[in-house]
């Protein structure tokens, strides 16, 4: 997995900083705001070399999730240990065992539930985030469209 590769995991799972986005309705997030928006909630990802992916930042500073390096192969489940995210007044950034140097991420608010992050300073090297992105989560969206379209389901009446 190339270095990159790494870091963009790592922005996708903890990226809570301010961002640079080049939409105008985008709402730059400071670390504090980002860290209520971010912590304990479930996101979906895609990068822009294709990897996707799922995760969630616990308030220890953990990481959990799910990536798919590129979009090929199997999704790799994928844990961080306490304290790989570290907020300060300023900034976030990932603490990563093996990496020389210490990633910080700039985010940005782009809608509701959606952010777009990248590594600070390569506005080239983003991520784009929406909430959501378990299987539950999915499924319950699936059967939201379902519904909306008029598709009827099948009903089972309880066992007396």
């Amino acid at each position: 997995m190339r270095i990159t590769t790494v870091l963009l995991s790592a922005a996708a799972f903890t990226a809570c900083a301010a961002g640079m986005s080049p939409d105008a309705s985008a709402e730059t997030l400071t670390p504090q705001a980002a860290e209520r928006f971010v912590m304990g909630r479930t996101f979906s990802y895609s990068c822009y070399e294709g990897t996707v992916g799922s995760g969630r930042v616990l308030k220890d500073g953990s990481v959990a999730g799910t990536i798919q390096v590129r979009g090929k192969g199997n999704a790799r489940y994928v844990t961080l240990p306490a304290g790989t995210v570290q907020t300060s007044s300023e900034k976030v950034c990932a603490k990563l065992k093996g990496v020389a140097f210490q990633p910080c991420f700039e985010l940005e608010k782009t809608a509701g539930d959606a952010f777009r992050g990248n590594l600070a300073g390569f506005d080239q090297m983003w991520c784009e985030f929406k909430r959501g992105g378990s299987g539950r989560t999915r499924l319950v969206e699936r059967a939201r469209k379902t519904s909306d379209t008029g598709t009827k389901t099948a009903q089972i009446d309880g066992v007396h």
